[in-house]
C-alpha cells in the first residue's frame, strides 16, 4: 500500500511533466506498440476471413516462409548490399557536412544573414519526395533536362540519364543531401548555441585559434549527441527512404542494379504477389536487425565511453 500510494503522490508531484508526454505517449501507444501484435502476419499466409483479427486468426500459419522470399532470389545480394552500402555513405557523409555546416552557420557574424542561410537550407526537408522526384527530372531529362544544355553547352553528346545506372550512386547521395543535411545541420546547430561561451573566453586567453576552438572545445562538445544520432542512424540502417529510391529514378528498370534495396523490392513484389504476409516479413527483418545493430554499437560505445552511449 505504501509504495502504492508513493506511486500516486510522484505521477500528482509530476503532474504537469506527465501532461506534456501524454500526447507523445499516445501516440506511441498507437503507432509503434500496438502494431507490434501484427507482426505474427510475418509467420502466416494472410488471407482475409471476415474482419482484421478474424483473418489473423484464421490464416494458415507457414512459419519462415514469408522471409525466404528475401533471401530465396537472385536479387538478394544485390538489395541487401544496396540497402547497406547507400545507408553507410548517408550516415558517415551526412555527419560530417552537417557538423560542418552547423559550424560554418555559428560562425557568421551577421545573424539575420545567417537566419535566411538556415531557412533556404531547411526549406529541401519539408518538400515531398514526389516533388523532389519532379526536380531531379526537371534537370535529367534527355529532352529538356538542364544536364543535357549544360552538355551540349561544352560540345558533348546528351545523356540518357535514367538509362546509365553509373551515374545514379552519385545522384541518390546529392539528391539525399540536399534534402536532408539542412534539417541535421540544425539539430547540431542548436546544440552548438547551447556550449557554454565562457569555454570559448577560457580557450581564447590561452592563445587558441578559431581553429583551435572548434578542435578542443566545439566537437568535443557535440561528441554526445553525435553518437547518439549516430546510434539512431544504424538501427534504421536497414532501412531505405523509400521515395528516394522510387520516385526520383522514376522507377527505372534498367537503374535496379544500382537503385534496387529492400524496401522498394518489397513494394515491388507485394503489387506482384499482393502477399502481406511478405512485407510484413520484411518489415519484422529489417526491425530485428535494427535492434541487434543499436545494441551491439551502443555495447561498444559504452566500451569507451559510457557518458556517450544511448543507454
Amino acid at each position: 500500500m505504501k509504495a502504492f500510494g508513493r506511486f500516486f503522490k510522484d505521477i500528482n508531484r509530476n503532474k504537469a511533466l506527465l501532461l506534456m508526454v501524454l500526447p507523445a505517449t499516445v501516440w506511441f501507444l498507437f503507432f509503434s506498440y500496438l502494431p507490434m501484435l501484427g507482426t505474427v502476419i510475418s509467420f502466416k499466409e494472410y488471407r482475409v476471413h471476415g474482419g482484421f483479427l478474424s483473418s489473423i486468426i484464421h490464416s494458415r500459419w507457414v512459419g519462415f516462409d514469408n522471409f525466404k522470399f528475401l533471401f530465396s532470389t537472385n536479387d538478394a545480394y544485390v538489395i541487401t548490399r544496396n540497402t547497406l552500402l547507400y545507408n553507410i555513405v548517408f550516415i558517415i557523409i551526412g555527419l560530417v557536412l552537417a557538423v560542418a555546416l552547423a559550424i560554418v552557420l555559428s560562425e557568421i557574424a551577421n545573424k539575420r544573414l545567417a537566419k535566411w542561410y538556415q531557412t533556404g537550407m531547411f526549406l529541401p526537408y519539408f518538400l515531398s519526395w514526389v516533388i523532389v522526384g519532379y526536380f531531379a527530372y526537371s534537370f535529367l531529362s534527355f529532352d529538356r533536362g538542364v544536364m543535357n544544355k549544360i552538355v551540349l553547352a561544352f560540345g558533348m553528346d546528351p545523356q540518357q540519364w535514367y538509362s546509365e545506372p553509373k551515374y545514379w550512386p552519385f545522384i541518390i547521395v546529392i539528391v539525399f543531401l540536399w534534402k536532408s543535411l539542412g534539417y541535421n545541420s540544425v539539430v547540431y546547430l542548436a546544440a552548438i548555441m547551447g556550449i557554454d561561451k565562457s569555454l570559448y573566453e577560457a580557450a581564447m586567453i590561452d592563445g587558441a585559434n578559431k581553429w583551435q576552438q572548434i578542435r578542443n572545445v566545439t566537437l568535443p562538445m557535440l561528441a554526445p549527441l553525435m553518437t547518439i544520432l549516430t546510434l539512431l542512424a544504424i538501427g534504421r540502417i536497414f532501412y531505405a527512404d523509400f521515395g528516394l529510391f522510387y520516385q526520383v529514378t522514376r522507377d527505372s528498370g534498367t537503374l535496379y542494379n544500382v537503385t534496387n534495396v529492400i524496401d522498394t523490392y518489397v513494394y515491388r513484389g507485394l503489387k506482384t504477389t499482393g502477399e502481406i504476409g511478405m512485407s510484413t516479413a520484411a518489415g519484422l527483418y529489417q526491425s530485428f536487425v535494427g535492434f541487434v545493430l543499436v545494441i551491439t554499437s551502443n555495447w561498444i560505445v559504452r566500451r569507451f565511453n559510457k557518458d556517450n552511449a544511448l543507454f
